[in-house]
């Protein structure tokens, strides 16, 4: 994956082969799937752990091609629905624990720009998912308030 504000790490890795059915050695059906899904976000999992544990725990390659649906797609369907779309969380919370670090570091320089970085990331994407119609219009990038949410 190439990085955005870095000239560095290409973009070489490993291809997922192409597949639209199920492998043979998954056992479950695409209902039991859904309702795993389901069951482990209700645990408090984000839907990318959700993948992860599928695969390492039930043998389950991909819940596309068990189920023929996205997992975000599963997830809207039973009604979970996210407040806040997982990739832009995640990006909030490292700009909120480096708000924190640069609170008592004042003269950690390079972090500092990083937080700028993170935050011009936070921005863009925010607008992007506006534009899109997952985040309200309003929707603003408040490191304060969005703190207090996000640790509850």
């Amino acid at each position: 994956m190439a990085r955005m504000h870095a000239r560095r790490r290409g973009s070489s890795g490993s291809k997922r082969v192409y597949r639209d059915s199920p492998p043979e050695w998954v056992e479950l059906k695409p209902e039991e799937v859904e309702k795993k899904v389901v069951e482990l976000f209700n645990e408090g999992y984000e839907p990318s752990v959700i993948g992860m544990i599928l695969r390492d725990r039930y043998g389950i390659p991909s819940v596309r091609q068990v189920t023929g649906k996205r997992l975000q797609q599963i997830l809207r369907e039973k009604g979970a629905e996210m407040p806040i779309p997982e990739d832009l969380k995640a990006l909030i919370k490292k700009a909120i624990r480096l708000r924190q670090h640069v609170s008592v570091h004042k003269k950690d320089y390079h972090n500092i720009r990083g937080l700028q970085l993170i935050e011009a990331k936070i921005w863009r994407l925010s607008n992007y998912y506006k534009e899109k119609g997952v985040l309200p219009s309003d929707w603003k990038y408040d490191p304060e308030k969005l703190r207090i949410a996000l640790t509850k």
